[in-house]
């Protein structure tokens, strides 16, 4: 049973790896687009985010309404050049039922026994 927004999201499935790794970073809060850039590439063991392609990305996501920027309560010394972002609900139901897909098929190769369900050393 499904919501017309969960059904709109299903539109976006599957997601590009950015697209997920930036709704996934947004979905502990609001956040500028630096940060964003900081936490991905921490988070994918210091690959390189190309600041042209990531902009592109945050663009694309804003049109297709999964993100929306917001008027963030700005620190004394914040730069006030600085664009904040957060999921939309369509962001979050796509974010979700990412997150599942990926669950489901990491779960399917482990009946495969392609990967062990306990970690090995």
């Amino acid at each position: 049973m499904f919501n017309a927004m969960t059904q709109d999201a299903r539109s976006f499935l599957p997601l590009k790896p950015l697209v997920f790794q930036v709704l996934l970073s947004l979905s502990a809060g609001e956040r500028h687009g630096w940060s964003l850039v900081r936490e991905i590439q921490q988070a994918g063991a210091g690959a390189r985010v190309l600041p042209a392609n990531f902009y592109r990305t945050l663009r694309g996501m804003l049109a297709d309404g999964l993100i929306e920027e917001t008027e963030a309560k700005r620190a004394v010394d914040d730069d006030e050049r600085r664009r904040y972002f957060r999921l939309t609900p369509l962001g979050s139901d796509a974010a979700r039922l990412e997150a599942r897909r990926l669950h489901e098929l990491v779960a399917d190769t482990r009946t495969k026994r392609l990967l062990s369900s306990r970690p090995r050393h």
